[in-house]
């Protein structure tokens, strides 16, 4: 299947497109709120400015994809690949990200309020300036993360690993820290 044929099935009222191979496809700028991309292979695709609100992208590999300024809103991406993909100011309110792997993603300036990286992998990722409000980041990874400018305010960081982490400037109002490994190495009480 081509963009083209994804396109037009969408446009048709098809939403159920699990496990479709399209690495490094073209879908700047496109509608497709709802699709079920369950398994998908999107490696490296341009998904930038792409409109996805409520899709299912549950174990998609989207390695190295370009997610810039996205609407991902409620989006589920439990266990994708999203290694390396750019998110930057992408909307990911609401998203269900927990054991994802975003090992070296730049998610600078994305909007994650009260969405889940429960366990998700986010070592040397870009968070700088994201609004995370409420995020629930229970036992994540995120050693050597830059978080400097985020806000954290009542974020659920219990068990997460911020070794190493940039936290200059982190708002961490009212977060809960309960066994967060500290980005000195301490372990938080």
């Amino acid at each position: 299947m081509d963009v083209k044929e994804l396109l037009n099935r969408y446009a048709a009222g098809e939403r159920n497109f699990h496990g479709i191979a399209l690495p490094k496809a073209d879908l700047r700028g496109v509608y497709l709120g709802g699709v079920d991309f369950a398994r998908a292979d999107l490696r490296g695709a341009n998904l930038a400015q792409a409109s996805m609100n409520g899709a299912n992208l549950c174990q998609a590999n989207l390695q190295g994809a370009n997610l810039e300024d996205a609407n991902l809103s409620e989006v589920i991406f439990s266990g994708a690949d999203l290694r390396e993909a750019t998110l930057t100011t992408a909307n990911l309110n609401e998203s269900d990200l927990s054991g994802a792997s975003l090992c070296g993603a730049d998610l600078c300036d994305a909007s994650l309020h009260m969405a889940s990286l429960s366990a998700a992998n986010l070592q040397r990722v870009n968070l700088s300036d994201a609004k995370m409000s409420g995020v629930r980041m229970w036992k994540a990874d995120l050693r050597e993360s830059d978080l400097s400018g985020a806000d954290l305010s009542d974020a659920n960081l219990s068990e997460a690993n911020l070794t190493g982490a940039n936290l200059n400037a982190t708002d961490m109002s009212e977060a809960f820290l309960t066994g967060t490994i500290m980005p000195d190495g301490t372990v938080h009480k």
